[in-house]
């Protein structure tokens, strides 16, 4: 099976049984490593996930992927902490964490450049805005290649794990 088709498939099993938990699933990876193929899911949950948390929702989802056997190769599957400077995604992602410190890099240059670290001051008709050096920067959600909370030692409301 395509990787992005199991990605797919394994976020249709793993959702509704991470909300029902209070969960949220963050992201998912299948990718081929040193020692053979991870299916890793990123999970978090509000003030943050244990390693019992971890441990719990790796027992239920692994059941239910067994259960579905649509993966042909073996894998190991790994529940982990999406961690402080977390991928940002969606839009949904990007007002959650409004005033935090990000980093973006887009896919096009926007004013000479494609890196920027900045304040993040909201979305805006599918654009994010990030406030740098006294400026705002606009930024098509299009145009986002990557984007990742930053570790900001100002800011006393980081939620602590």
């Amino acid at each position: 099976m395509e990787r992005q088709k199991v990605i797919d498939r394994v976020r249709q099993i793993a959702d509704p049984i991470l909300l029902s938990g209070g969960f949220e699933l963050v992201d998912v990876e299948y990718r081929r490593e040193a020692r053979g193929w991870a299916l890793r899911l990123y999970v978090d949950k509000e003030g943050g996930i244990t390693l019992d948390d971890c441990a719990r929702i790796s027992q239920e989802i692994g059941r239910n992927l067994d259960v579905e056997d649509f993966i042909l190769t073996p894998y190991t599957l790994e529940i982990s902490s999406p961690g402080l400077t977390r991928s940002l995604k969606h839009e949904r992602d990007f007002v959650k964490y409004r005033d935090r410190l990000v980093k973006v890099i887009t896919a096009q240059e926007i004013r000479n450049r494609r890196q920027f670290k900045g304040r993040l001051r909201g979305v805006k008709e599918n654009q994010i805005q990030i406030e740098m050096e006294g400026k705002i920067f606009q930024i098509p959600l299009s145009d986002v290649v990557k984007a990742n909370l930053e570790i900001d030692p100002f800011d006393g409301s980081r939620p602590r794990r």
